[in-house]
Parts: C-alpha cells; sequence; structure tokens
C-alpha cells in the first residue's frame, strides 16, 4: 500500500466543548486537515462515529460535511464499529484509493458525549455489546470485563494493581505536554493508587472519561506524505463466555499478524505505537498481542520502562485514550493523528528518529482491532 498517503491532518481540543455541537467539531478538524493538505479536490468523505444519534440526535454525518466544506455532491458514508469507528472509517478510505476508485479522501471521526447524563452516556456504550447475551442480561459492563480481565491477569502472573496504575501514569505524564489533551495535570503514582473504585481493581485512573472532540486526515494517492504502509481489521467474539482465552485479545493479535506480514515488518521494527487503552488493563493486553512482549509478560515492560522514551519503544505518547481522552468515533483517527506528527518530527512528546509507526484501534471488548503501521519514508 506504499502508494496511499498521510498529506494533511487537524484535530480539535478533547474534553468538555459545550459551546460546539458535533457538526462543529469535525469541521474544525477537518478545515484544518484541507488546509494542511493545501484544499485538493476531494473524492469522497468517511465519516468514524458510533453515538451522533442517541448523544447529538445527529445522523447524516458524511453528507453535512460535505455540503458544509462545499466539497460537492461527492459520496459520504459513516462508519461504526464501536470505539473502533475512526480505525475502520480510516481502513476503508486505504482500500478504496489503493483500488484506484477515489484518488483522494476525507476521514473525520468525532463524538459529542459531555452533554449528555452519565447513566445515558454508559447505555449508549454498552450498545457495543451482545445485547441478547446472559451477560448483557447481568449487568455486565466494560468497566466490568476489564476488571474481571484484570483479576485473571493478577492470579495468573505476578502482576498487581501498581502496574496498572504505572500505565496510567505514563499516559498522564505524556498528556501534560499534549496542547490538546484533556486531562493535562500531573498526579503521582500513589493518588493513582489510592484514587476512587470504578470496578475491582480498576480505579478512577484506570478508566478512559467521556470525550468531546474530533480529528481527521486526509489520505492521497501518491508518494508524497506519510505512508500507509499497512492497514488491517480483525473482529473477535463479543461475550466473554466466548472467549478462547481470555487474556490474548484474539482481534488484536489477528490484525497485528496481517498488519506486520502486509509490512513486511515484525515488532521490533516500529519505533512509536498508539494503542487503545481504553482500561489500563487493555493496554497491558494490548502490549502482548501486538507482539511486543509473550503472554502474560506485558507487565514486565512496565517495570523495565520499555514503553516511555528511553525504553524499547514507546507508547500512547499523546496521552492516550486515559489522560489524552476518548470522544470514541474520534479516538482512531487521533491515534493515526499523533503517529503522523511523530513520523514528521512534529509531535509532542517526540521519540528522535522514529521512522515507523503503528496505530491500533479497539471496538467493543474485543469484536473489532484494526492495525495501521506508517512509514516516513527515510
Amino acid at each position: 500500500m506504499n502508494h496511499v498517503t498521510v498529506i494533511g491532518t487537524g484535530i480539535t481540543k478533547f474534553g468538555t466543548m459545550a459551546d460546539k455541537s458535533l457538526k462543529q467539531l469535525l469541521l474544525e478538524a477537518s478545515f484544518e486537515a484541507l488546509k494542511e493538505a493545501g484544499f485538493p479536490k476531494v473524492d469522497a468523505v468517511f465519516i468514524g462515529n458510533f453515538m451522533s444519534g442517541p448523544l447529538a440526535n445527529q445522523e447524516i454525518l458524511g453528507s453535512l460535511i460535505a455540503h458544509d466544506l462545499g466539497l460537492g455532491p461527492i459520496p459520504t458514508a459513516k462508519m461504526e464499529g464501536a470505539c473502533a469507528s475512526g480505525g475502520i472509517a480510516f481502513r476503508h478510505a486505504c482500500e478504496m484509493i489503493e483500488a484506484g476508485v477515489y484518488n483522494t479522501v476525507l476521514v473525520a471521526g468525532g463524538e459529542k458525549m459531555k452533554q449528555a447524563d452519565t447513566n445515558v452516556v454508559t447505555s449508549a456504550i454498552n450498545a457495543a455489546m451482545d445485547t441478547d447475551s446472559n451477560e448483557k442480561k447481568a449487568g455486565l459492563s466494560f468497566p466490568g470485563f476489564f476488571g474481571l480481565v484484570a483479576n485473571r491477569y493478577f492470579y495468573e502472573t505476578e502482576a498487581s494493581k501498581k502496574h496498572l496504575a504505572m500505565v496510567a501514569l505514563k499516559n498522564r505524564e505524556y498528556a501534560v505536554q499534549n496542547s490538546i489533551a484533556q486531562y493535562r495535570d500531573p498526579v503521582a503514582l500513589e493518588e493513582i493508587l489510592a484514587a476512587r473504585m470504578i470496578t475491582e481493581p480498576l480505579g478512577l485512573f484506570d478508566c478512559s472519561p467521556i470525550t468531546d472532540g474530533a480529528a481527521a486526515v486526509i489520505l492521497s494517492r501518491g508518494q508524497s506524505g506519510i505512508r500507509v504502509i499497512a492497514s488491517s481489521q480483525a473482529s473477535g467474539p463479543t461475550q466473554a463466555q466466548e472467549v478462547e482465552d481470555l487474556l490474548t485479545i484474539g482481534a488484536i493479535k489477528k490484525s497485528a499478524e496481517l498488519a506486520y506480514e502486509q509490512a513486511g515488518l515484525g515488532p521490533d521494527d516500529i519505533d512509536v505505537i498508539e494503542l487503545h487503552d481504553c482500561f489500563s488493563m487493555t493496554e497491558i493486553l494490548a502490549y502482548e498481542a501486538l507482539g511486543l512482549a509473550a503472554r502474560s509478560e506485558g507487565w514486565k515492560l512496565l517495570e523495565n520502562g520499555d514503553t516511555k522514551h528511553g525504553g524499547k519503544i514507546p507508547v500512547n505518547t499523546s496521552g492516550g485514550l486515559l489522560s489524552r481522552g476518548h470522544p470514541i468515533g474520534a479516538t482512531g483517527i487521533a491515534q493515526i493523528y499523533q503517529v503522523v506528527q511523530q513520523l514528521r518530527g512534529t509531535a509532542c512528546n517526540q521519540v528522535d528518529g522514529a521512522r515507523i509507526g503503528l496505530a491500533q484501534n479497539l471496538g467493543g471488548t474485543g469484536s473489532y482491532s484494526t492495525v495501521h503501521i506508517f512509514s516516513n519514508g527515510r
């Protein structure tokens, strides 16, 4: 896929955007991306979004954005894949460009969540579970699922709640330097460990927040820009009782294997990663599924400082979902935004000499995963 490149990027601030609608957030990020790309002729618009209907009472997002930006009567679509909506929209754009259908595509992702009551947002998010399952009817939630997984991980390994806190601390330290991040106040490990419990053993800092925000990229055929050298997607079980190995997120593992094969690379070739840390436990499982560590050994990367500057491979230099924020439809594009800046050499928390970057976006408890690998060609 060497002929698919990112030529423009845009992002809004993440957090509480009370004075802006979802449409306005998407327009802001999209205009920034178009401006950076030099306002090319756009052939299609793909929007990643999960909950604009129930939370913002707004659908037809693709048509709204294309019309308000004056892009003409071009094809548009909104794509939903729970928290992987942005990554899925990006992947479809890549495929359409590679197939020769389009030359240039605007891909944006956004979510407006903060205006709704927490119970309304939680109910909408839980639509990403199998609503016919006994698990859902029994009250299983996403924090409950990953709390269950964390307890099992502690049982099978020497990991503890301290290692979850180390994930949250690392990502907060990165977010402090990210001007668009939702949470930028420094915290101490002790504060994270003592925080209010959400679901044992996950505390407040172990769970990604409710967030408003949007991000956008312009993809184009050609060699100029940051190249997309792999784009993959895989699916997985929608119920915990159907998961063969509770400590392996199969969709991440499979999508990573496909992406590495496409790129002709392996985990050791990647210089920087943005992965889906919806919970601190999820980040540790993603280390293992992406091949950065063996099964049940991801916690050791934290002990060794391997996933931050000076270590083997910095992870979530944007602050991740835990501290940058998690406007669900925007997350996959925001990850790509950060990776592209890293490969350009213009990122917050810049990794010296970064040439190859990876973005991994998860949906549900493992229902979807996308993996994209990028190169700056140097």
